[in-house]
């Protein structure tokens, strides 16, 4: 990956809080990883690989990356998108486009850092589709600063061609929340194709979350897993809607929401849709809100944890 050199100091304190995230800065360097580096509204820089093609532009105040895994193609290594700002205050905009070619195989893993955000909007949409038999892993983890100043919209959509297989997941932890809406759909428009969409997040102070995740299963034999799991812990607000809709005969769809309240005033709410069109159609749900499992809770203090240590070793669990 080439650095421009006017980026150098930023492309190396952009790398410090990609590392402070979780992520391993040697593997935006290598030669055979394709990766991305995105801060605010500039690319820092940007490596291909063989089996795929990854372009960069700006429009207006926007980034845009245009991605295509070639037919076939089989991606050793996850792409790595690092992205984040510097900055307190201000917007940053995102769009990805991603063309994934019958019977490619992707993984992409993702860190969005805003570590100093008082007053920041992260707007990020990707739009991905897979061609006949591809397979793609989305995984997206999030840091954001704790003044719960971190604004972040997220839109993420797939249309899936027959037996694609996607899965994508989002993170967010480890830090305050701030403000978060994400939107997840999945189109699974080719028979006997696959996705699974899930969410979770861990929220404190006066964070509010909004995520609602859709999933369309268009063609005879498609199925899909939509599930959400919120830790809501203090002031915090979550309302989750989760619809899955049966289009097509023989297809099968599972709705999960979990929110686990800790305090008197946490404000959460869930609603399931699920609607079908033939009686071949299977489509399911589950839902529980409420505070940690009591019995989980007696069986950790009684190894000598405190409530809040036990309480905390569950949610772990929950949202690992």
């Amino acid at each position: 990956m080439k650095i421009t050199p006017d980026y150098s100091k930023e492309f190396q304190r952009i790398v410090d809080i990609y590392e402070k995230a979780g992520g391993k800065a040697e593997n935006l360097l290598r030669g055979d990883v394709a990766s991305v580096i995105i801060s605010g509204n500039k690319v820092l820089g940007l490596n291909n690989v063989r089996g795929m093609a990854m372009e960069s532009s700006v429009e207006g105040d926007a980034v845009l990356i245009n991605l295509k895994v070639a037919e076939g193609a089989k991606i050793l290594y996850p792409v790595h998108l690092c992205v984040g700002a510097l900055e307190k205050e201000g917007e940053q905009r995102i769009v990805f486009e991603i063309d994934v070619g019958a019977g490619a195989v992707v993984n992409f893993l993702s860190h969005c850092s805003f570590p100093f955000a008082y007053d920041f909007l992260h707007f990020m949409k990707a739009v991905s589709r897979l061609g006949k038999g591809a397979r793609v892993f989305y995984e997206d983890h999030h840091f954001h600063s704790e003044s719960g100043g971190t604004n972040v919209k997220a839109t993420y959509s797939v249309k899936l061609d027959t037996q694609a297989h996607f899965e994508n997941r989002f993170y967010l932890t480890t830090t305050r929340v701030g403000k978060l809406e994400v939107e997840m759909e999945s189109n699974n428009d080719g028979e006997d194709s696959v996705a699974h969409l899930e969410t979770k997040i861990y929220e404190r102070a006066d964070d509010r979350v909004e995520v609602r995740e859709k999933l369309f299963l268009n063609a005879p034999g498609a199925s899909g897993i939509l599930k959400t799991s919120i830790f809501a812990t203090d002031n915090s607000y979550a309302n989750v809607i989760n619809e899955a809709y049966g289009n097509a005969p023989h297809v099968r769809g599972h709705v999960e929401c979990t929110e686990v309240v800790k305090g008197d005033r946490v404000q959460v709410g869930t609603v399931p849709v699920l609607r079908v069109q033939y009686d071949t159609c299977e489509l399911t749900h589950e839902a529980s809100i409420g505070r940690v499992n009591t019995k989980q809770l007696q069986t950790l203090m009684a190894k000598g944890l405190s409530e809040d240590e036990a309480t905390e070793l569950i949610v772990k669990g929950l949202l690992r």
